[in-house]
Order: C-alpha cells, then structure tokens, then sequence
C-alpha cells in the first residue's frame, strides 16, 4: 500500500489507494497533523492546500473545478493541489501542507490555536 509523508510533521501513513490526501491527513490527526477543511473536504474553498513534493506525477491531473478553487488560494505553486481531491494512487506521495490550510486548521480549532500561542507555536 502507498504511503504519504506529511512533511511538516515527519509523520508517515500508508492508506489504501484511493484515499485523498485529506483522509489521510484526518487519519494521522493524532500524530500532530493538521490540515484544514472549512468546506468538509466538498472543493469548495482552499483550506486543505497542499504542495505534493514527491509523487505529483502520479496523481490524477486536477478537474476543472479544482483548479478555479485553487485560482483562489494563498501561495498556489506548480504542484499544488487540494487534499480532499487528490487521490493517492500506488506510489508514495510526500506532502507539505500549506501555511493557508495549517491557518484554517488553527481556525477551525480554537482551543489548539490558544495551547499553542501559549506555547510559542503560533
């Protein structure tokens, strides 16, 4: 089974083919990753951007509809992507998640956001 490493973290899952970035990023939550998904991963806003490092080429090329919504993001680069539309195919990916998403995140918990401010994280 494929693996994605989330670079932020130094944290490594193996997922099922398949499975979006953002699951996957869910699914290591309790390893200390964090991204964002205001939207509830639907492609509709920016919140789960990430770059792919390694195994960008193996991915699905991004639709339409998720390249209008990354038109709207924070620091798009060429390998971009929105999590909960990027699916891992049977390589390993290599994924840092955006200052854009890792904000939401923070937003989206506003008790981790105080905890880490106290801690000098933020």
């Amino acid at each position: 089974m494929p693996k994605i490493t989330f670079a932020n973290w130094g944290v490594t899952v193996e997922v099922k083919p398949g499975t979006s970035i953002l699951d996957a990023a869910e699914q290591a939550e309790a390893q200390g990753v964090k991204m964002g998904h205001v939207c509830g991963g639907v492609c509709a806003c920016s919140t789960c951007h990430c770059y792919v490092k390694v195994g960008f080429d193996s991915l699905e090329e991004a639709s339409d509809r998720e390249e209008d919504i990354l038109d709207k993001a924070f620091d798009v680069k060429p390998m971009s992507r929105l999590g909960c539309q990027a699916e891992v195919g049977n390589k390993d990916l290599v994924v840092e998640v955006s200052e854009e998403s890792l904000q939401a995140w923070y937003d989206e918990h506003p008790e981790e956001r105080r905890a880490a401010e106290a801690r000098g994280e933020r």
